[in-house]
């Protein structure tokens, strides 16, 4: 078997197995059939449409692009797990990845990859927009005063967002929190229940 000297990018960008787009000034420019199926939308409709509505919130929209700008400006790419919105207002933990194409405007033009982390992660509880971020840099691996600095807020008040995760996760102590918001217990949960099947 030959391969083409042609590589069709094209088809290879529509057919990838994970959401993927590109970006300007945070418009949605061209995405492929994955994406518009993880957030249950007609492909079409997401064209020439602000990445806004892939939020839970407009303001998790505002502060996630001034979040990207100091790091994109310092690697020129980026990563995290959030929530984001589907269609039909469905929350879901998706890890987001992207490369700048413009070396000194991050928001300039950029290429975006989405995984649906769902079926391993579910959004279990009510959250506010704040607690949503808060949750997010958790998962990253953020401690309470790294958050604290990153977004703006003082310690303490990080702090009182945690201790309000944690009662609505029902868990006891940091580490039992950080299980929860990656689905760990629920992991093994399925994982005994299938080995007693």
């Amino acid at each position: 078997m030959t391969i083409s000297a042609r590589i069709d990018y094209e088809s290879i960008f529509q057919h990838a197995p994970v959401g993927m787009c590109i970006s300007q000034h945070r418009v949605i420019h061209a995405c492929n059939d994955a994406l518009a199926d993880m957030f249950a939308y007609a492909k079409d409709a997401l064209n020439e449409q602000s990445f806004s509505i892939l939020y839970p919130s407009y303001v998790e929209f505002e502060r996630t692009g001034a979040r990207i700008i100091p790091i994109m400006n310092a690697k020129g790419h980026y990563s995290d797990e959030r929530i984001m919105k589907r269609a039909d207002g469905q929350l879901f933990w998706c890890h987001v990845s992207g490369r700048a194409l413009v070396a000194d405007d991050p928001h300039a033009a950029g290429i975006w990859t989405f995984e649906d982390l769902s079926e391993k992660r579910p959004v279990t509880a009510e959250l506010t927009p704040r607690e949503r971020e808060i949750a997010a840099l958790l998962v990253d691996g953020k401690t309470s005063k790294a958050i604290a600095r990153q977004i703006g807020l003082s310690p303490r008040t990080v702090e009182m967002h945690r201790a309000r995760l944690m009662r609505k996760f029902a868990a006891t102590t940091a580490s039992e929190l950080l299980n929860r918001l990656l689905g760990v217990s629920r992991q093994i949960e399925t994982a005994e229940t299938n080995t007693e099947l």
